[in-house]
């Protein structure tokens, strides 16, 4: 079953209300989505709803990746950009590398199996971050880190995935497969991102109609992806530069002030929209795979566990590397970095777009969606009581 407009529009109408309810009862938004996706699939209302690597990759993903980045300001970001990458990087491989042998060592996983697993889980969602940060309100430099990590550490989760796809289906990979692979990914997907979204500004500075130039965006952010995907590139990354790009230099004699004004109400909207499906059709998932994840919840329950310890692991690890400098982090903002590092979307698209043939294909798939339910809802509900602990002092800086 396809994804039809009556689908979008229904979807949207049960989202607005989820919203409304969801606010009477103080309950984060993004968790009333996945009940009332569980739920009404219960009653056969969204049952059968479509939920694979193509809708969130090629219909969701951008919309809320472009979104994200669009209000990032270079300035702020720049001045946090070393403690934002090691995460993004070294983070996502020593959180990956404590899954994978969990799974392996105490799951019984074959190790080409666990590390697949662990590249797919490691990276932070942050279709499901930026989503939780916007409705509790965070700003300042708590809110940068969280959601700039999120969005940089898909970059690196893709090649990690990619390659240990590789050697799981029986490719022999060479430090010369590795070295084009990286490149591949996050060298294409920069470049792709930079020439679509450059094309879009000189396109943008040539009318002051802000129709024309919201046009535009909007073909930088799906554009941008679709160029990467074609190339074997890190689509992710190219609408990541994509979004910083005409964020960050549209301003500059390219986009007017009513452009502008056009394009955040715009982005804002796409993404709410977007957001909405996501998290209704991860409920509907979750129903539909009931008796799956109790079959393998002692999996599930250990997938858990080794994602909450090398989440903890590489973020105050990393933290400590910066402890003595002036990229310091807080114990505060660690503690938020850790649990709010939260798993979605992104891990289920992973999981289910594995190949056919891929060995535990469905036990894989399980646990993924065992672990993203976790996230989802136990820290999703429990993450307001964290950030309402962050002095106010610390919240803006």
């Amino acid at each position: 079953m396809n994804l039809s407009f009556d689908n979008v529009e229904l979807l949207l109408f049960i989202a607005a209300l989820v919203a409304l309810l969801a606010k009477r009862l103080r309950l984060p938004y993004t968790v009333g989505l996945v009940f009332a996706g569980s739920i009404l699939a219960s009653m056969g209302l969204l049952e059968g709803y479509p939920f694979t690597k193509d809708l969130i990759f090629r219909a969701l993903l951008p919309p809320l990746i472009f979104e994200a980045a669009f209000f990032i300001r270079w300035s702020d970001l720049r001045k946090n950009f070393a403690p934002v990458l090691t995460l993004a990087t070294i983070g996502v491989i020593v959180s990956g590398g404590v899954v994978a042998s969990a799974m392996a060592l105490l799951g019984g996983w074959p190790w080409p199996v666990a590390f697949v697993f662990g590249s797919l889980i490691a990276a932070t969602d942050p279709v499901s971050v930026i989503a939780m940060f916007k409705e509790l309100k965070v700003e300042g430099r708590l809110r940068l880190l969280v959601e700039s990590e999120s969005l940089f550490n898909d970059g690196a989760a893709a090649v990690v995935f990619t390659l240990a796809v590789l050697v799981a289906t029986g490719t022999t990979l060479t430090p010369s497969l590795a070295v084009k692979s990286l490149l591949q990914e996050v060298g294409g997907g920069i470049l792709c991102g930079g020439l679509v979204a450059g094309a879009s500004l000189f396109l943008a500075g040539r009318t002051d109609e802000h129709l024309i130039e919201l046009s535009f965006t909007t073909v930088s952010a799906f554009g941008s992806f679709v160029l990467a995907e074609h190339f074997h590139c890190s689509g992710v990354l190219a609408v990541l530069v994509s979004g910083l790009m005409i964020g960050n230099l549209g301003s500059i004699g390219s986009i007017t002030d009513a452009g502008r004004e056009a394009v955040g109400a715009f982005w804002e909207f796409a993404a709410f929209v977007a957001n909405s499906i996501v998290f209704l059709l991860i409920g509907v998932r979750e129903h539909a795979l009931g008796s799956d994840l109790l079959g393998h919840a002692g999996l599930i329950g250990l997938g858990i566990g080794a994602s909450l310890i090398g989440r903890a692991i590489s973020v105050y690890g990393v933290s400590a590397l910066f402890g003595r400098s002036k990229h310091r982090i807080s114990g505060m903002h660690q503690h938020v970095l850790v649990w709010g590092g939260l798993r979605g979307a992104l891990s289920l698209a992973l999981a289910i777009g594995l190949p056919e043939t891929f060995p535990l294909r469905e036990e894989v798939a399980a646990v993924a969606f065992g672990v993203v339910a976790f996230s989802v809802v136990v820290q999703g509900i429990t993450m307001p009581f964290l950030i309402r602990r962050v002095p106010p002092e610390l919240a803006e800086t």
